[in-house]
């Protein structure tokens, strides 16, 4: 299938609960505004699409205080019909089916992937409560909703590996959301939208398909530019002392260096 049938199918399915979606949307904008839906695909081409993960040996592994995961946005590299999903999620038609739901009309996905595409984690990995960068990576767009669609099959709660979301830090209380197989999760990003991965507890395999949306406006008009910053879980004093002097540090490179002292890496570099 190509990504154009493909999104044809993801924005029927919004489409057939936008007014739920909306609802639920609506009710948790105070915090950190999300929706998510089950059975996005049908379930053969979902359980299909699991099966074309790649084997972990062809993915980068980031292995920090911040994060424990597998990744790539190297699209080119992996089955056909990963890319063809995850690019009919930029398709204009499931653009405008989110940006009904959400009530934003300027968004616009990311064709480079910057810090998106896909991510492989299994027992032990984590990713710690961040905000995620601000911007685009030229620095001219923001970043305004982080899309998530989870493709492993009888993935159950206790594995670990949910959406967690502390609206209020990570001092405050969380909702989490299970990462259930054929599941899309939308979720607002600014700078109060604190999130991270629950640890996986489980040898199975949570594999994802990650997109981000940017707009020339942010959600929050008080929003300001920040690097992508991260915390220590609760109860851990250690890394989050580490993991806000990180932040910090490279917070002030950036107020000197307009775009870093690196160049980023994870972006689809197109051949």
């Amino acid at each position: 299938m190509m990504r154009k049938d493909i999104a044809k199918l993801i924005a029927g399915r919004l489409s057939s609960s936008t007014d739920d979606l909306t609802d639920l949307y609506n009710k948790s904008c105070s915090d950190i505004g999300y929706f998510y839906i089950d059975d996005l695909l049908p379930d053969a081409l979902a359980k299909r699409l699991y099966s074309c993960f790649p084997d972990v040996s062809t993915l980068t592994l980031k292995k920090t205080r911040r994060e424990f995961k597998f990744v790539s946005a190297q699209m080119d590299n992996c089955d056909s019909l990963l890319e063809e999903v995850l690019f009919a999620f930029q398709e204009r038609e499931v653009i405008d089916a989110i940006s009904l739901i959400v009530g934003k009309a300027d968004i616009h996905g990311d064709d480079k992937l910057y810090a998106g595409g896909i991510s492989m984690m299994s027992d032990g990995h984590y990713l710690n409560p961040h905000l995620d960068n601000s911007h685009d990576m030229e620095r001219n767009v923001w970043r305004v909703f982080n899309l998530l669609y989870y493709v492993s099959p009888k993935w159950e709660f206790l594995s670990g590996g949910s959406l967690e979301l502390w609206p209020n830090g990570v001092e405050g209380e969380s909702t989490t959301i299970q990462s259930k197989f054929n599941r899309l999760v939308v979720m607002a990003t600014s700078n109060n939208s604190w999130h991270s991965v629950s640890p996986i507890t489980s040898d199975k395999v949570r594999t994802c398909i990650s997109n981000y949306y940017f707009s020339p406006t942010p959600i929050d008009t008080r929003d300001k530019f920040h690097v992508t910053s991260f915390r220590g879980r609760p109860g851990n004093s250690v890394d989050d002392l580490i993991l806000r002097g990180d932040a910090l540090a490279r917070s002030f490179i950036r107020t000197v260096f307009h775009k870093g002292l690196i160049k980023p890496s994870h972006f689809y570099k197109k051949k």
